[in-house]
């Protein structure tokens, strides 16, 4: 992407706004977008913690899943129970190849009425919208939603502050939502809302007409307790707590219980579950979330060899993502995949992938930074606590 020209990139609904309050853009997912605005990433890292940051995610893709078969459909394509997820809730997906890797990680919400309300990665959009309609757009309609924008509020004085706009929305918990007007009378907005986000911090996504996404973004920036915030921080917000980007940490070669993410997969799923299997590469991973719970037998091609594991560094040297890690004795075990200094823990932090022989937390390794050995130790995820309202 950084190779893109400005003319070749697109522009969410909020381009103005961001240039207008001084934002560095940057290219992203094939749209320009603002890594940081004047105050700088630590800032806008802390002010999230400590009060409510507004992201602008625009660029991530939405469609609608609609017709009496869509949920038995869409699970076909997931390791997740689609089915039993009640009206007015949201869940965590995992879109698999036939070897069970990864294509995507998205959030679905059932709407009722046969309505499937779905979020995917921006740059994974237009194949993710094309592997849906070629698997499943023969069993319900898969409408895209290119026309909304989305926005995220993320932050301890998220839910005051949206509630303050938007009476009611407090009642939400967190991985639920629907619809609801911001604002008041008859300049209000209307939005759809659901209680998550991608910072480990109590929150918000709206999701809103483009046409109404600069008045709403504007709306909510005249609030006290809200700034703006940028890819910067957003990536620094995320992996304190502990959650995958696709792309770094998880991809087409990643199974979710390699990226151990086995806890996105239902009991209903899993071998012995009323609906077990059924999804792309389920005879892999099945074996997988055997081998991980500790009661495979020998290893052989099915099984677990490596694990997503949280990283922190015993000196403060920034380890970033790619570097190799090894073990003391020089063999080559891993590689990091995210990595920075933690603007809350104070510290080098990072994610990768390592052999099971080290993936315990408390194991010790190295990074090789500049062709020197950093030492790290395996930690548990995540680095911050999260603080997701549960009610």
């Amino acid at each position: 992407m950084a190779s893109a020209s400005t003319d070749d990139l697109l522009k969410t609904p909020l381009h103005s706004l961001h240039v207008e309050l001084g934002a560095r853009m940057v290219p992203f997912a094939g749209y320009s977008m603002p890594v940081q605005y004047p105050g700088g990433l630590i800032a806008e890292h802390r002010h999230t913690r400590e009060a409510a940051g507004l992201f602008d995610i625009s660029h991530m893709g939405q469609l609608r899943l609609v017709g009496p078969d869509a949920a038995a459909a869409f699970e076909t394509l997931m390791p997740v129970d689609v089915i039993g997820l009640a009206p007015g809730r949201q869940r965590y997906g995992l879109l698999l190849n036939e070897e069970g890797g990864i294509l995507d990680d998205l959030m679905f919400f059932n709407e009722g009425h046969d309505s499937w309300f779905v979020v995917v990665n921006g740059a994974c959009k237009e194949a993710d919208i094309a592997h849906i309609r070629a698997r499943i757009g023969n069993r319900c309609q898969v409408l895209p939603m290119p026309d909304q924008a989305l926005l995220a509020l993320q932050g301890p004085q998220a839910a005051s502050t949206l509630a303050r706009l938007s009476p009611g929305v407090e009642r939400f918990v967190f991985m639920s939502g629907g619809a609801v007007r911001i604002g008041d009378g008859a300049s209000s907005v209307a939005a759809f809302v659901t209680r998550s986000g991608y910072t480990g911090e109590d929150g918000f996504e709206i999701s809103v007409a483009a046409a109404d996404a600069e008045a709403l973004a504007r709306l909510l920036l005249a609030q006290p307790e809200v700034k703006p915030i940028g890819l910067g921080a957003r990536n620094s917000l995320r992996l304190e707590a502990g959650l995958c980007l696709y792309g770094n940490d998880i991809d087409e070669t990643t199974t979710p219980v390699e990226a151990a993410l086995g806890w996105a997969m239902q009991k209903v799923r899993r071998a012995g579950g009323a609906r077990e299997g059924g999804f792309p590469g389920a005879a892999k991973i099945l074996a997988q979330l055997t081998a991980a719970n500790g009661t495979a037998g020998h290893l052989d091609h099915h099984t677990l060899k490596r694990k997503r594991v949280g990283l922190v560094a015993l000196e403060r040297i920034p380890v970033r993502d790619g570097t190799v890690l090894e073990s003391f004795e020089g063999a080559a075990i891993g590689q990091v995949t995210s990595g920075l200094l933690g603007p809350t823990v104070d510290r080098p932090i990072a994610m990768g992938y390592v052999a099971l022989a080290y993936a315990e937390p408390g194991t010790r390794i190295q990074a090789i930074v500049r062709g020197k050995p950093v030492p790290m130790e395996v930690s548990t995820l995540p680095f911050v606590p999260a603080h997701y309202y549960r009610g």
